[in-house]
């Protein structure tokens, strides 16, 4: 059987990915716990805009990576290459278990919509599904996705064209239950907003499924990352126009109160299927990513060396891909939400500093991981890119570093203690 993955994704499917993932659920339920942490509309902001520099940070740092080692594994690659072998070994640990958290997560979010009464089984059912589409060749996916994204967009703008025109009651008082406020509030929403948008990672770790990725993942990553921002600032200012940033923090289902509030409760079900929507766009990319992962991770005996095998047919590692949905339909039948997000985050954040650490050595002179002067890093930024580019590292890194510390600690201690024991794994290996 061939190992290669087919090179099939364009610059507009590539996109198309990256925006499944992030304007997915994130933007219908991080919205109100991040009101509650920031405590005011112009902190709420301001942690939304500090969520997209750490993002744009990182996505420039990705994408250079990306670009310089096209294939499949992503930020497990780039650590490896750039660091060592333990550092993309963590980052892929790190990265699959903090995602596979996030698939759960996003299960949970379509039962939750779906039929509230059986979340469980319906998220179990929504992975079986998406893993049987996944299955049948990456082109399949990425159409899925581009129905997947046109509709979640169709439904935010009308949430932002009704709220910013409604006859509803006006702005919702202040107060509310947000007892957030200061640098850590700031923090806090930041890092609830980040989570919506850490899916142009999903372009990267296609890398080996795109085609020319060294002109397309530069390209697809700031298109994608800009147009999930702008959406969010829309529909952030559209629905705090309405509720107020008090009324923001209380509400359950932020976009969906804040229609009915605007005087068109009619939409109110459109928006919960949206969001139903949403989330199975993300869970859907989010398993491409995770199993190409595993992938890379097998081929460099990680795992155990059948999960690399590539079906012949569909060009897709299947193994992988099953292994995948296995594991996230047993943490969808036993899990919660709440406990999925906060888990997966910290691996997320740990997952991006070790890629803008990669991407510092891309500068001019770096040393690689033998001590010498690293592939690609000849004097004076050589073949991959000018000095001034590791300020964007430098920032990605403090910034993820900085928003996983002000995660709640049951999420950095649980966080802490699972990259620790994917350590131990890897020192019990090596021995």
């Amino acid at each position: 059987m061939t190992q290669e993955l087919r090179r099939s994704l364009g610059v507009f499917d590539a996109v198309v990915i990256g925006l499944g993932a992030m304007v997915g659920a994130g933007i219908f339920v991080a919205l109100a716990p991040a009101a509650q942490a920031a405590g005011s509309g112009a902190l709420l902001g301001t942690g939304l805009a500090l969520a997209a520099a750490v993002a744009y940070c990182n996505a420039m740092s990705s994408a250079r990576l990306a670009a310089r080692y096209p294939a499949s594994g992503g930020t497990y690659v780039y650590g490896r290459e750039r660091l060592g072998p333990f550092w993309g070994y963590l980052a892929g640990w790190g990265f699959v278990v903090g995602k596979s958290a996030s698939c759960a997560a996003m299960a949970l979010t379509v039962g939750a919509y779906v039929w509230p009464g059986q979340a469980h089984a319906v998220a179990v059912g929504a992975v079986a599904a998406l893993t049987a589409v996944n299955c049948l060749g990456v082109q399949k996916s990425a159409w899925l996705a581009r129905a997947v994204v046109a509709l979640v967009l169709a439904v935010l703008a009308a949430v932002v064209v009704v709220c910013l025109t409604g006859d509803g009651g006006g702005p919702g008082s202040g107060g509310g239950r947000g007892a957030g406020g200061g640098l850590g509030g700031v923090l806090q929403a930041a890092g609830l907003l980040f989570f919506a948008f850490a899916g142009y990672a999903r372009i990267a770790t296609l890398g080996e499924e795109v085609r020319d990725p060294a002109r397309t993942i530069p390209r697809a990553v700031p298109i994608a990352l800009g147009i999930a921002l702008a959406v969010y600032a829309a529909v952030l200012g559209a629905v705090v126009s309405v509720l107020g940033t008090g009324g923001l923090a209380d509400a359950s289902a932020p976009l969906a109160d804040a229609v009915r509030e605007a005087g068109a409760p009619g939409l109110v079900p459109v928006v919960r299927a949206g969001a139903a929507v949403a989330a199975l766009g993300a869970l859907l990319t989010l398993i491409l990513g995770v199993s190409r992962t595993l992938l890379a991770m097998a081929r460099d005996g990680h795992l155990p060396r059948a999960v690399a095998v590539v079906h012949p047919r569909h060009q897709v590692p299947q193994r992988a891909e099953l292994l995948v949905g296995a594991a996230v339909a047993v943490v969808a039948a036993t899990g919660d939400v709440r406990g999925a997000i906060g888990f997966s985050s910290f691996g997320v954040l740990a997952y991006y500093a070790i890629a803008n650490a990669s991407a510092w050595t891309l500068g001019g002179g770096a040393k690689g991981p033998d001590g010498g002067g690293g592939e690609g890093g000849g004097e004076g930024g050589g073949e991959d890119g000018p000095r001034g580019v590791r300020v964007l590292a430098v920032g990605g890194f403090v910034g993820c570093v900085a928003l996983a510390c002000a995660l709640p600690l049951s999420s950095v201690l649980a966080g802490a203690s699972v990259l620790a024991a994917g350590a131990a794994v890897y020192a019990v290996r090596r021995r």
